[in-house]
């Protein structure tokens, strides 16, 4: 059941936001009576930037893989990286998203509908999602998108009505050019989508492509200056484990020399005390020698 929801869905989805309503109670009214038929039924009309982030997935899916494939480079590189690269990488993937929201502008025109720069912001910031979070990307991917999506990157998207179907997350939508021509969705003209002019898409495709070309350039520039500032703090905590052994030999010497000043000290302490006696001694024969010699001079001046 599931499968040939998403079948329909699929070609639902593909068609402008005039045709989605009628096309949709059209094959629900074909299939009355059964589950399938009510699930049809229940398929909301995709909003208008929706609808033109749907349209560029299924008009120019290799565009958009890249741009995605960028995403998830980005996402994988920013753990590693300082706020100095991060920032010049999120200016890079602003370019990237900024030029392919414009192509998905030039593809809605070409399609007949005009898309405001409201819409523009809203379609903006669904690409940045999905460049941001791997299930944002694959909410795009799908084709099945009903309305716009916004995340930081941080918090966890609640996906759940910013899809047609909860099967959609790893669905990928159907190319348009791969569509049979002569095998129309019911209630629908088979000529029902719109030629886009090769030179303004080819235009807007190189537009894209130089944006991203640029922030690979970037992301390469960024992972190398990333090596080397790795390079570099290996050889400071090498410096820093050969200067931490000279200061723990350092302290060690240190410890020896403190010992030995110890017991020099209480050498010294020892000296002190033994010259003090000394000195006593000292003073005591000397006391003794002059009260000698004063005897003997006094019994030689009797005489």
């Amino acid at each position: 059941m599931s499968e040939e929801l998403l079948a329909v869905a699929d070609e639902l989805y593909a068609l402008t936001l005039a045709e989605f309503t009628p096309a949709r109670d059209a094959r629900a009214k074909e299939l009355k009576g059964s589950d399938l038929g009510k699930d049809v039924k229940m398929l909301k009309k995709p909003s208008l930037a929706a609808w033109v982030v749907n349209l560029l997935v299924r008009r120019d899916p290799d565009q958009v893989d890249q741009v995605l494939t960028v995403g998830a480079a980005l996402r994988g590189a920013a753990a590693a990286m300082s706020g100095e690269q991060l920032r010049a990488l999120t200016r890079q993937r602003r370019q990237v998203t900024a030029a392919v929201t414009q192509q998905a502008r030039s593809l809605a025109t070409e399609a007949g509908v005009k898309v405001t720069q409201a819409v523009a912001d809203q379609v903006e910031a669904t690409l940045t999602a999905a460049m941001l979070d791997e299930r944002c990307s694959q909410a795009v991917r799908s084709g099945l998108l009903v309305t716009a999506i916004t995340t930081t990157g941080v918090d966890e998207v609640d996906l759940g009505g910013a899809v047609a179907l909860p099967a959609a997350l790893g669905f990928e939508a159907s190319p348009v050019a791969s569509r049979d021509p002569d095998a129309p969705v019911a209630g629908t003209r088979p000529d029902l989508h719109v030629v886009p002019d090769p030179e303004a898409e080819e235009k807007a495709r190189a537009a894209a492509q130089e944006a991203l070309d640029e922030a690979e350039d970037e992301l390469r520039t960024a992972r190398s200056a990333y090596e080397e500032t790795v390079s570099a703090q290996s050889a400071l905590e090498a410096r820093s484990m050969q200067l931490q052994a000279e200061i723990d030999e350092f302290k060690r010497r240190l410890a020896d020399l403190e010992a030995s000043a110890d017991e020099v000290d209480d050498e010294l302490g020892d000296a002190e005390e033994a010259r003090t006696e000394a000195y006593a001694e000292l003073e005591e024969a000397t006391t003794a020698r002059d009260t000698a010699a004063a005897e003997v001079e006094r019994r030689t001046a009797a005489r």
